[in-house]
Protein backbone atom coordinates (compact mmCIF):
# COMPACT_ATOMS: atom_id res chain seq x y z
CA UNK A 1 0.00 0.00 0.00
CA UNK A 2 1.46 3.34 -1.07
CA UNK A 3 1.47 6.36 1.62
CA UNK A 4 -0.76 8.67 0.65
CA UNK A 5 -1.60 11.89 1.59
CA UNK A 6 -4.44 12.94 -0.03
CA UNK A 7 -6.62 15.96 1.09
CA UNK A 8 -9.60 18.03 -0.08
CA UNK A 9 -9.61 21.65 -0.01
CA UNK A 10 -11.68 24.66 -1.80
CA UNK A 11 -10.80 25.62 -4.85
CA UNK A 12 -8.32 28.95 -5.11
CA UNK A 13 -6.76 30.92 -7.56
CA UNK A 14 -3.56 29.56 -7.36
CA UNK A 15 -4.77 26.39 -8.75
CA UNK A 16 -5.50 27.60 -12.23
CA UNK A 17 -2.60 26.87 -13.53
CA UNK A 18 -2.21 23.39 -12.57
CA UNK A 19 -5.99 23.06 -13.49
CA UNK A 20 -5.16 24.84 -17.04
CA UNK A 21 -2.97 21.60 -17.52
CA UNK A 22 -5.67 19.11 -16.74
CA UNK A 23 -5.91 15.69 -18.50
CA UNK A 24 -8.85 13.51 -18.96
CA UNK A 25 -8.60 10.56 -21.02
CA UNK A 26 -11.48 10.40 -24.12
CA UNK A 27 -13.75 8.12 -21.87
CA UNK A 28 -13.65 10.61 -18.91
CA UNK A 29 -14.52 13.77 -21.67
CA UNK A 30 -17.54 11.73 -22.88
CA UNK A 31 -18.73 11.43 -19.26
CA UNK A 32 -17.68 14.52 -16.90
CA UNK A 33 -16.88 17.98 -17.13
CA UNK A 34 -13.11 19.54 -17.43
CA UNK A 35 -12.16 21.24 -14.28
CA UNK A 36 -12.45 24.81 -16.16
CA UNK A 37 -15.11 24.48 -17.69
CA UNK A 38 -16.70 22.86 -14.08
CA UNK A 39 -15.61 25.92 -12.43
CA UNK A 40 -17.04 28.82 -15.32
CA UNK A 41 -20.36 27.13 -13.58
CA UNK A 42 -19.41 27.56 -9.90
CA UNK A 43 -18.61 31.87 -10.79
CA UNK A 44 -22.26 31.76 -11.89
CA UNK A 45 -24.87 29.61 -9.91
CA UNK A 46 -25.09 29.77 -6.41
CA UNK A 47 -24.32 26.63 -3.91
CA UNK A 48 -22.11 25.26 -6.52
CA UNK A 49 -18.39 24.58 -4.30
CA UNK A 50 -15.28 23.89 -6.38
CA UNK A 51 -13.18 21.35 -4.77
CA UNK A 52 -9.51 20.04 -5.90
CA UNK A 53 -8.06 16.67 -4.54
CA UNK A 54 -4.51 17.62 -3.75
CA UNK A 55 -2.07 14.67 -3.38
CA UNK A 56 1.06 16.35 -1.53
CA UNK A 57 0.12 19.75 -2.53
CA UNK A 58 -0.51 18.89 -6.14
CA UNK A 59 -3.92 19.17 -7.98
CA UNK A 60 -5.12 15.76 -8.82
CA UNK A 61 -8.62 15.63 -8.82
CA UNK A 62 -11.51 17.95 -8.81
CA UNK A 63 -15.37 17.76 -8.09
CA UNK A 64 -18.28 20.06 -7.53
CA UNK A 65 -20.43 20.03 -4.56
CA UNK A 66 -23.47 21.16 -5.74
CA UNK A 67 -26.82 22.27 -3.12
CA UNK A 68 -30.25 22.53 -3.84
CA UNK A 69 -30.66 23.66 -7.15
CA UNK A 70 -28.62 20.44 -8.21
CA UNK A 71 -30.07 17.66 -5.84
CA UNK A 72 -33.79 18.76 -6.43
CA UNK A 73 -33.64 16.77 -10.29
CA UNK A 74 -32.80 13.69 -8.20
CA UNK A 75 -33.84 13.78 -4.35
CA UNK A 76 -36.56 15.59 -2.56
CA UNK A 77 -33.85 15.85 0.61
CA UNK A 78 -33.44 19.10 0.89
CA UNK A 79 -30.26 18.46 3.53
CA UNK A 80 -28.64 16.39 0.35
CA UNK A 81 -25.69 17.84 -1.82
CA UNK A 82 -24.70 16.72 -5.01
CA UNK A 83 -21.58 15.23 -6.37
CA UNK A 84 -20.74 16.47 -9.58
CA UNK A 85 -17.68 16.77 -12.23
CA UNK A 86 -15.74 14.67 -10.14
CA UNK A 87 -12.72 13.17 -11.81
CA UNK A 88 -9.04 12.25 -11.34
CA UNK A 89 -6.13 13.65 -13.41
CA UNK A 90 -5.46 11.29 -16.20
CA UNK A 91 -1.86 10.98 -14.72
CA UNK A 92 -2.68 9.84 -11.21
CA UNK A 93 -5.16 7.65 -11.92
CA UNK A 94 -4.58 3.97 -10.90
CA UNK A 95 -2.45 5.58 -7.39
CA UNK A 96 -5.61 5.00 -5.26
CA UNK A 97 -6.35 8.87 -5.46
CA UNK A 98 -9.37 8.12 -6.36
CA UNK A 99 -10.65 5.61 -3.66
CA UNK A 100 -8.61 7.88 -1.03
CA UNK A 101 -10.52 10.63 -1.88
CA UNK A 102 -13.73 9.47 -1.68
CA UNK A 103 -12.66 8.50 2.11
CA UNK A 104 -11.98 11.85 2.71
CA UNK A 105 -15.37 13.16 1.23
CA UNK A 106 -17.53 12.32 4.06
CA UNK A 107 -15.70 14.38 7.02
CA UNK A 108 -15.20 17.03 4.58
CA UNK A 109 -18.67 17.22 4.09
CA UNK A 110 -19.66 16.53 7.59
CA UNK A 111 -17.37 19.79 8.69
CA UNK A 112 -17.64 22.08 5.63
CA UNK A 113 -21.70 21.39 5.16
CA UNK A 114 -22.81 20.13 8.64
CA UNK A 115 -26.48 20.33 7.52
CA UNK A 116 -25.62 18.00 4.64
CA UNK A 117 -27.21 14.30 5.77
CA UNK A 118 -26.46 12.69 2.10
CA UNK A 119 -24.71 12.69 -0.80
CA UNK A 120 -26.33 12.30 -4.09
CA UNK A 121 -24.64 11.79 -7.50
CA UNK A 122 -25.81 10.62 -11.22
CA UNK A 123 -23.80 8.07 -13.43
CA UNK A 124 -24.14 7.23 -16.72
CA UNK A 125 -25.72 3.63 -17.18
CA UNK A 126 -22.39 2.96 -19.55
CA UNK A 127 -19.91 4.45 -17.33
CA UNK A 128 -19.10 0.93 -15.48
CA UNK A 129 -15.39 2.15 -13.95
CA UNK A 130 -17.15 5.74 -12.22
CA UNK A 131 -20.39 3.08 -10.45
CA UNK A 132 -17.71 0.59 -9.56
CA UNK A 133 -15.70 3.32 -7.52
CA UNK A 134 -18.88 5.01 -6.09
CA UNK A 135 -20.09 1.24 -4.72
CA UNK A 136 -16.92 0.69 -3.16
CA UNK A 137 -16.86 3.80 -1.53
CA UNK A 138 -20.19 2.76 0.03
CA UNK A 139 -23.09 4.16 -2.27
CA UNK A 140 -26.01 2.70 -3.33
CA UNK A 141 -28.17 2.63 -6.19
CA UNK A 142 -31.14 4.23 -5.34
CA UNK A 143 -33.11 2.65 -8.06
CA UNK A 144 -34.01 5.88 -9.64
CA UNK A 145 -32.83 6.60 -13.56
CA UNK A 146 -33.33 10.43 -15.38
CA UNK A 147 -32.41 11.09 -18.82
CA UNK A 148 -29.34 13.50 -19.00
CA UNK A 149 -27.73 15.11 -21.85
CA UNK A 150 -25.29 11.69 -22.52
CA UNK A 151 -28.19 9.19 -22.00
CA UNK A 152 -29.87 7.10 -18.71
CA UNK A 153 -28.41 8.36 -15.43
CA UNK A 154 -28.68 6.26 -12.13
CA UNK A 155 -28.99 8.05 -9.29
CA UNK A 156 -26.81 6.65 -6.23
CA UNK A 157 -26.43 8.09 -2.64
CA UNK A 158 -24.78 7.42 0.54
CA UNK A 159 -25.46 9.14 3.88
CA UNK A 160 -23.09 11.08 5.81
CA UNK A 161 -22.68 9.71 8.90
Amino acid sequence: MRNLTITLAFYEEKYIPELENYLLSGEQLYYTSIPLDALELCLVEEERYPIVILKDGTVTGFFVLHGWEGVKDYSENRDAILLRAYSIHHSYQGQGIGRESMEQLFPFIKEQFPVKNEVILAVNVHNIRAQYVYKKAGFEDTGRKVMGKKGALIIFSREVL
